[in-house]
C-alpha cells in the first residue's frame, strides 16, 4: 500500500465562539468535523476518527468542562468505540482545570492523548499535530516504518 493510498483519520471538533479550535482543525489538512452543527454531532463516524476538545473553566468546581456538544457526540456506544484518541486545547491559566476535558475523556475511554496544546496552538503544534495524526493513519493502514512497532 502506498502512502498516498492512506485514508486520513478525520478530527471531530468542538470549538468556543472565539473560534481557537475551529482554526487548529482547520490547520490539519484532513477532513475535519465542527460538533457545532447538530447533523455532524447527530452523526456516527463511519471508521476511525480522532476527537479534538478544549477545556473550560465553568465557574462550578461540580461541573466538568467537557464541553456539551462533546458529551452529545460521545453519547453513542459505537461512536465511543470507534474514537482512536483524543486531542486537547487548554488555558494555563486554568490551573488544575488545564486540559482536563482533554484527559478526562483519554481515561473514561481508555483512548490515548495524542497532543495537548494551549489556546489556539502555534505552528510548531499544528505541524505536531499533522505529523500524531500521520502516524495513526499509518498505524490503522497496518504500516510501520523500519525501526517502528
Amino acid at each position: 500500500m502506498e502512502t498516498r493510498d492512506i485514508l486520513m483519520v478525520p478530527v471531530y471538533f468542538s470549538s468556543s465562539s472565539s473560534g481557537m479550535v475551529r482554526g487548529f482543525a482547520e490547520r490539519l489538512r484532513r477532513p475535519v468535523f465542527d460538533l457545532a452543527v447538530r447533523e455532524v454531532r447527530q452523526s456516527v463516524p463511519e471508521g476511525p476518527w480522532v476527537l479534538l476538545t478544549p477545556s473550560y473553566v465553568t465557574g462550578n468546581p461540580l461541573n466538568d468542562t467537557i464541553p456539551e456538544p462533546v458529551k452529545r457526540f460521545l453519547s453513542r456506544p459505537r461512536t465511543r468505540r470507534l474514537m482512536v484518541g483524543v486531542m486537547g486545547s487548554g488555558n494555563r491559566n486554568f490551573g488544575a482545570h488545564y486540559q482536563a476535558a482533554c484527559r478526562h475523556i483519554a481515561r473514561a475511554s481508555r483512548r490515548p492523548v495524542l497532543l495537548e496544546f494551549e489556546l489556539q496552538g502555534t505552528l510548531e503544534d499544528v505541524e505536531q499535530a499533522r505529523r500524531v495524526l500521520t502516524v495513526v493513519d499509518r498505524r490503522l493502514a497496518g504500516i510501520t516504518r523500519p525501526g517502528q512497532s
